[in-house]
């Protein structure tokens, strides 16, 4: 009985040890809270410049592009797509107008994925693996949470925002 009782005691300090580390280790990820988006929107901003500055810099490649899948006046929309993505991936590293500017570079993704990558789709499988519909959701995430506390409308909020 004695040693049934201790079992209990040493079981029951375990798991107050745990949960006291995993207070602390929640407390700390609770402090590095905006990393997670700023990383994201660092990594596909820069991405979005990088890829709309080469389209912008190759019009007559893009607007063949588009044409050979079938858009329609395939110059303007490469203009609009390229320019989209070229400006909106910097706004997007930078943080600013971030919920507004998700919006066009999901409609983007959301075309590129009907036009140019549903001929590759099979399945489920291979539709969840699209890294466009990776992008198009990113860019949803961001219009619904915002760019986080790392980004220039956090701080022009923090600045001009009625509360």
């Amino acid at each position: 009985m004695v040693s049934g009782l201790r079992r209990t005691q040493v079981v029951l300090r375990s798991v107050n040890i745990l949960r006291k580390i995993a207070d602390m280790a929640l407390k700390m990820l609770d402090k590095i809270q905006w990393l997670a988006p700023l990383l994201i929107r660092l990594t596909i901003g820069t991405m979005f410049f990088l890829t709309g500055k080469g389209k912008l810099m190759h019009l007559d490649r893009t607007t063949q592009f588009f044409a050979g899948l079938g858009i329609p006046f395939a110059q303007i929309n490469a203009i609009v797509a390229a320019s989209t993505e070229c400006f909106g991936g910097l706004l997007i590293m930078l943080g600013l107008l971030t919920r507004l500017v998700s919006v066009p570079l999901a409609f983007v993704m959301a075309v590129a994925i009907a036009t140019a990558k549903m001929g590759e789709v099979h399945g489920l499988g291979d539709f969840v693996g699209l890294s466009e519909l990776a992008y198009l959701l990113i860019f949803v995430w961001l219009a619904i949470s915002g760019p986080g506390k790392a980004s220039l409308d956090h701080l022009l909020c923090k600045s001009f925002c009625k509360k």
